[in-house]
């Protein structure tokens, strides 16, 4: 079977961090890269190569000029790209001054044979900076044989270990002989998270490491090397996590099969819907359908034109927390939100982890994030009903942004409340329509005075009036509109036709 050559976005995708910025694409990025070559001016490149021009600045023009008439794929400047190469009929990428010329060829080349067929190792890349992110370290993923599957884009603060495992693709022998002599491996083989101290004569920094498994077989391993600033002190969870999410992908990656098999995430939003039979899909995902599930939904709130993106970022960093937590946890992004299924077998929700969660998101993300728990399902079948109830909250929760974590208990009030004015909206003609005569102040007014259970002195302080003012207001209304605010009645239907 032939070997499909990753295309340059996915190249580019891999190579992030080197990769500064796209200079032109005059034939789009869906190109395949068939190989990684540096060249001086006038030298012969492969044809669908990606050419890396030892010149830089103007110089580069020309290497790239040729390297156009020779049928490359797209070439790689470092530095201030030259305008002119914006006229170009190729590709052309901004890379990192700070690299040489081979030292980024050497990345791209393993970037883009560790690509193997379909792309399969596209998800450990994915993963493997998601584990950068969280962990504040430089990330790589090897196979049993300490051979690179994956890395993070970052280069700044790599220790001389970490460059020469990327550029030789293999871990330097000097440095597995002292993991081997300190009983590293042996412990990693038996699921820990293994602290490596710092070797400054073997030029190898603090780092972590935890075993891939499936069972009691060996997968491979990720590795978190301490760079500029220290590991987050979350790092061995999120690396137990993370070992749990490769295994999947890495067994999937040596089968030869794509990484995402079936589309799971199609199929895991059937058990937030109910559209399909609830337990043969539990069970089809590697859940039990007949554990409690606590249903969990999270909000990012935050208006972008990535937000898409950003839920899927999210979706990311919240998979690597769960399956740390529960290794059948399941995360599904589903409508604009997150939801999250974890097991309870006790009939309790996870409320100090869910709490937990949301600081790690909103201090990944950047952006404010609120959960909702809304409850425990004693089956998966019972999940949907507890999808609605968790949007729901959310929506309340979208008025108190200071509030991280909602439980229904705290919302049951407000959500009941919204579900019932919902219903309501369906039969317009019940209102009060005499409230249509007034205009906004008043509005607001009687909204408000009715919100503090006709405490004028709470009301006007609310308002910003003084209370003679707002006494004059609500008058003013009585005469135009005939309500008694003394009746009971009139003044609970007037508060409903004002929430309406």
């Amino acid at each position: 079977m032939s070997r499909t050559r990753p295309t340059l976005k996915a190249l580019i995708e891999a190579l992030d961090g080197p990769v500064h910025g796209l200079v032109t694409a005059p034939h789009g990025l869906a190109g395949p890269v068939h190989t990684v070559t540096v060249a001086d001016e006038n030298e012969s490149v492969p044809v669908g190569a990606l050419v890396v021009a030892r010149a830089e600045g103007p110089d580069a023009v020309a290497v790239a000029e040729h390297a156009a008439r020779c049928g490359a794929g797209a070439v790689a400047v470092r530095g201030e790209p030259d305008p002119r190469l914006r006229d170009l009929d190729l590709a052309v990428l901004s890379v990192d001054p700070a690299l040489g010329a081979d030292e980024f060829a050497a990345l791209a080349l393993s970037a883009l044979e560790v690509s193997g067929t379909e792309d399969r190792h596209h998800d450990l890349f994915s993963l493997a900076q998601t584990i950068a992110t969280l962990t504040g370290g430089v990330v790589s993923i090897e196979d049993t044989a300490n051979r690179i599957l994956a890395y993070s884009a970052s280069t700044d603060g790599a220790d001389d270990v970490r460059r020469q495992t990327i550029l030789g693709r293999g871990c330097p022998e000097s440095f597995m002989a002292h993991l081997r002599a300190w009983g590293v491996l042996e412990r990693v083989r038996d699921g820990e998270v293994v602290e490596v101290a710092e070797r400054p004569d073997l030029g190898a920094a603090r780092r972590l490491v935890t075993g891939i498994r499936a069972g009691e077989r060996m997968l491979g391993s990720i590795w978190v090397q301490a760079a500029d600033r220290p590991l987050a002190p979350t790092s061995d969870q999120v690396l137990l996590g993370a070992a749990r999410l490769a295994s999947v992908q890495v067994m999937r990656a040596n089968s030869g099969a794509r990484v995402g098999g079936p589309d799971t995430g199609e199929l895991a939003v059937g058990l937030l819907t109910g559209a399909f039979d609830t337990d043969a899909l539990a069970r089809h995902l590697g859940a039990d359908p007949a554990t409690p599930t606590a249903v969990i939904a999270l909000a990012l709130r935050e208006q972008r034109t990535d937000l898409q993106w950003r839920l899927a970022q999210a979706a990311e960093f919240t998979s690597v927390y769960a399956a740390a937590y529960r290794h059948d946890a399941l995360v599904i992004p589903a409508c604009g939100l997150l939801y999250v299924l974890v097991p309870a077998p006790t009939g309790t929700a996870p409320e100090g982890w869910v709490g937990e969660l949301v600081s790690v998101l909103r201090e990944n993300l950047g952006a404010s994030v609120q959960a909702a728990i809304a409850g425990v399902a004693p089956r998966m079948r019972d999940v949907p009903a507890l999808k609605k109830v968790g949007s729901r909250m959310l929506e309340v929760a979208s008025d108190r942004p200071d509030q991280r974590v909602c439980t229904y208990e705290g919302t049951r009030s407000s959500v009941v409340l919204h579900e019932l004015l919902e219903s309501l909206a369906a039969r317009p003609d019940l209102r009060d329509d005499r409230l249509d005569a007034l205009d906004d102040d008043q509005h607001r007014s009687l909204s408000v005075y009715l919100d503090s259970f006709g405490d004028v002195t709470a009301a006007s302080a609310r308002l910003h009036v003084h209370p003679n003012t707002l006494r004059h207001r609500l008058r003013r209304i009585g005469a135009l509109t005939g309500l008694d605010l003394e009746d009971p009645d009139q003044r609970l239907l007037a508060w409903i036709s004002l929430r309406r």
